[in-house]
């Protein structure tokens, strides 16, 4: 974009920025990386910019610069990041205050840490807006209330009472974007903040976002790596790789006729060729009539669900943010005893408490979770973080860990260098892919994927998901995949199993189920899975409001 077509309008300039970081080297001596190499961006009021690229392309240290940010040992080694006409590099630290939650706000990836466990939803909400003396107290509850309506959160009158621990993943990702648009800030840093939504909620909550930068004419930098999900927001998208600008253009350009070779590769990225198998063997698991909830049970999740998963089999269990999925795995892995009904694992019954669970019942059923943010002690390197079930399980010596390491490390694609990176110093996609490979160091009979690929570009998603495939094979592995993505579930998936509510309402062989006559709910699944067509957001919209007013 030229400058003479940004004219008064222009928000947000980013000139020549380069970002370096200083991280562990296997030797313990500390070295420089670049992690952003020269980018140069301009953003309008009103206009929302879509940032893709895979993991590790410098996407949200790019977000983060914007706010004058440097994560971890980042640092901004060159270049201006202009704000409403003024660098924000040269502000200082009260600059950067007056700045942050008032003028620029940021939708981080991993709403679970962002949040502080300990007050209400509410309080954290509103905290912006008082602190910048943008609102009262009542005025800015006033307005989280309309915008927890306009997120489609549920009992919005009351929701900002509850903790972050009593609302959901998806639940808790839009309160955070109800926070950050709560002080009416000029631009607004979106870092996969639909990652954590299934397709339903997702369709709502883009609708909701496009709604609130047009109405209030804020600007918005919207970093993903769902080409989809981009699309039917951005009026221009930035391809990142490796810290470096590929392409840049106009939406329609970027999806309809992408210049360079990686941008195409984004574009085009195929559906796995995956050979279904059928239920030919005695199954690894069974979960029988399970009843589940919290407080004893008196707020009952899981209702009745019954499944049974074989080995070298993918089951997948979809359904909306709420419908039961993670508490689904929260019971099997017994993290929460079920109130009725039993769980067989590979021939016999499983306690229903993890505490009386064996060392081997533990070793055989692993879990890969949602939030990799929060499933890492950031004070372990990547080393330590893999090591520490090769010693639980195995108690290997120092060298066979070491290589056993360096073969995971390389299996997930991670690469040996990152073994004496802490967690903050890596991006979410390889943060997630280190939960992996400490997954896989367990060589367990069955593995629960919550979410696995959902912090992932798709290049990198498709690769992660061809290795997980690879490794069923060569191990009999069983998969229980939860996730919200139906193109994740047509490419590996076996069998499928749709929750609502907390109940199973659709279950079977995944070409079964994936066969019409649908049930409702299954119906408005499969039609809310975003395609990369610019206006598919608006057709879907369209079509569920007239199948609304139909019924």
């Amino acid at each position: 974009m030229e400058a003479e077509d940004v004219g008064a309008d222009l928000l947000l300039e980013i000139r020549n920025l380069r970002i370096e970081a200083n991280l562990h080297s296997p030797e313990g001596a500390r070295g420089g990386i670049t992690l952003v190499d020269d980018v140069s961006l301009t953003l309008r009021r009103g206009k929302v910019l879509g940032i893709i690229g895979e993991s590790g392309a410098g996407k949200s240290t790019i977000g983060l610069a914007s706010m004058g940010y440097g994560r971890g040992g980042v640092k901004i080694t060159g270049g201006q990041v202009m704000v409403n006409n003024r660098d924000i590099l040269d502000g200082g630290k009260a600059g950067l205050r007056a700045l942050r939650g008032r003028e620029v706000c940021y939708v981080a990836q991993s709403a679970a840490a962002a949040f502080n466990p300990a007050h209400r939803l509410m309080d954290q909400v509103v905290e912006a807006a008082l602190f910048h003396s943008t609102a009262t107290r009542a005025e800015a509850e006033k307005r989280a209330v309309g915008l927890f309506k306009k997120l489609g959160l549920p009992e919005p009158d009351t929701i900002g009472r509850r903790f972050p621990h009593q609302v959901s993943g998806g639940q808790l990702q839009r309160v955070m974007t109800a926070m950050a648009l709560c002080s009416e800030p000029d631009l607004i840093v979106f870092d996969e903040p639909t990652t954590a939504l299934d397709v339903t909620t997702q369709i709502d909550v883009l609708a909701a976002i496009r709604d609130a930068i047009h109405a209030t004419g804020v600007a918005a930098l919207y970093i993903t790596h769902d080409l989809a999900v981009v699309a039917q927001v951005a009026d221009e998208i930035a391809v990142l790789r490796n810290g470096k600008l590929v392409e840049h253009g106009v939406t329609r350009q970027i999806i309809k006729a992408p210049q360079e070779a990686y941008t195409r590769a984004l574009v085009s990225v195929h559906e796995i060729n995956h050979e279904q198998k059928g239920p030919h063997a005695t199954p690894i698991l069974t979960v029988d009539r399970v009843t589940a909830g919290y407080g004893s049970g008196a707020v009952k999740i899981l209702s009745n669900v019954s499944l049974d998963l074989r080995p070298s089999q993918t089951l997948a269990v979809v359904g909306e943010s709420g419908s039961g999925k993670s508490t689904l795995a929260r019971v099997i892995t017994g993290l929460l005893p079920p109130v009725a009904g039993r769980i067989q694992f590979d021939g016999h019954e499983l306690p229903p408490r993890l505490a009386d669970r064996s060392k081997e019942e533990l070793r055989q059923l692993q879990m890969i979770y949602q939030m990799a943010d929060v499933a890492m002690n950031p004070r372990q390197t990547v080393a330590t973080i893999i090591g520490r079930p090769l010693e639980f399980y195995f108690g290997i010596g120092v060298k066979e860990r070491e290589q056993r390491i360096a073969e995971l490390l390389e299996t997930t694609e991670l690469g040996q260098s990152l073994a004496s990176r802490y967690p903050g110093e890596l991006s979410g996609g390889q943060k997630q892919r280190v939960c992996i490979a400490r997954a896989l160091a367990a060589r367990p009979k069955l593995i629960i994927c919550d979410e696995v690929t959902s912090a992932l570009d798709p290049l990198v998603a498709n690769g992660i998901l061809k290795l997980l495939l690879k490794l069923q094979k060569e191990e009999a592995l069983a998969y229980l995949f939860i996730t919200h993505d139906l193109a994740t579930v047509k490419s590996i998936a076996d069998a499928m199993l749709v929750m609502y509510r907390g109940e199973v309402v659709r279950y079977g062989p995944k070409d079964q189920v994936l066969r019409p006559p649908f049930d409702p709910y299954t119906e408005l699944l499969l039609a809310s899975v975003p395609q990369t067509e610019v206006g598919w957001l608006d057709e879907a919209i369209k079509a569920r409001r007239m199948e609304g007013a139909g019924n």
